[in-house]
């Protein structure tokens, strides 16, 4: 498979996972001559990214790993070791500038590195100079998505109002054992954490701390789908490359569900409102859906 950016186009399930196969060992055996991405699209969860990504990846200077969004080696997989992430990336020299050819960005998509509390410091040491893009959502709505998303992939089984009550506990010194052992997993952390990943301000702080301000890029998930084109340019201007017509947007991996139940949404509105301002206070401005 050639490292250069082709449509994406729907792949049977065995013929990806054949074809990733092949470009995980070619991609290992030639680690040595790969690009580490110059941007990440780190989040958060449920709330665009992906649709974003595809969009990205259409883009003639703009690259990222064959048949897939997002590595999550800076949450789940660090242990591998960074010649392990950059077998992922496209060759350096598909990637340099030259002989009339524009610089190319290479990034990935992986919504769980803004919430996950070692990946902004492991961004910042391992890929200085990187940008990142978040992209946010009402956090209810947020939360509700989650939970219909980790329902359909097995890994709830609670209904949504029986999962959110289960959450504190469920989550309960799992940040901290995240923290105090690297090669560690958590499958609530990462599964059921429906109310902590809407608390937006605490995780961007974290990120600022590390990457820095200027290097962080937020986008609100109704503004991008709202007006596509017009956010799509603002993200090209933060990552420096020309500006593309031939772009098509879409959404990808929605689902179909019954709306939140009225008196359940004014309760999660109420349980977010501070948070929201937090978001309003870091960001200088009110994010869309409280206005």
């Amino acid at each position: 498979m050639s490292d250069a950016n082709t449509p994406w186009l729907p792949v049977p399930d065995p013929v990806k996972r054949s074809v990733r196969s092949v470009h995980t060992a070619l991609g290992q055996a030639t680690r040595g001559v790969r690009a580490l991405p110059t941007f990440l699209v780190a989040g958060a969860q449920r709330c665009g990214t992906t649709s974003l990504f595809r969009a990205l990846v259409q883009h003639p200077q703009v690259f990222g790993p064959p048949l897939r969004n997002g590595v999550h080696y800076f949450d789940t997989d660090y242990y591998r070791g960074l010649d392990w992430y950059r077998g992922h990336f496209p060759l350096r020299a598909l990637v340099r500038p030259g002989s009339g050819r524009p610089r190319i960005e290479v990034g990935e998509s992986s919504p769980y590195y803004v919430f996950h509390p070692l990946a902004p410091e492991r961004i910042s040491r391992d890929l200085p100079g990187v940008k990142v893009v978040v992209m946010v959502r009402d956090p209810v709505e947020r939360a509700y998505s989650a939970h219909s998303h980790e329902m359909a992939r097995g890994f709830e089984t609670e209904p949504f109002e029986r999962a959110l009550e289960l959450e504190p506990e469920r989550l309960r010194g799992e940040e901290e054992r995240l923290r105090a052992d690297p090669a560690a997993r958590s499958n609530s952390h990462q599964h059921h954490a429906y109310l902590a990943r809407g608390r937006y301000a605490e995780q961007l702080r974290r990120l600022e701390r590390h990457v820095g301000r200027h290097r962080l890029h937020v986008v609100e998930s109704a503004a991008y789908f709202d007006r596509p084109e017009q956010v799509f340019a603002g993200i090209e201007d933060f990552l420096g490359i020309a500006h593309c017509e031939r772009i098509r947007f879409a959404r990808h991996k929605t689902s179909t569900r019954d709306p939140i139940p009225v008196r359940l949404r004014a309760r999660l509105a109420e349980h977010f409102a501070g948070h929201d301002q937090d978001l309003a206070d870091w960001w200088g401005r009110d994010p869309q859906w409280r206005r």
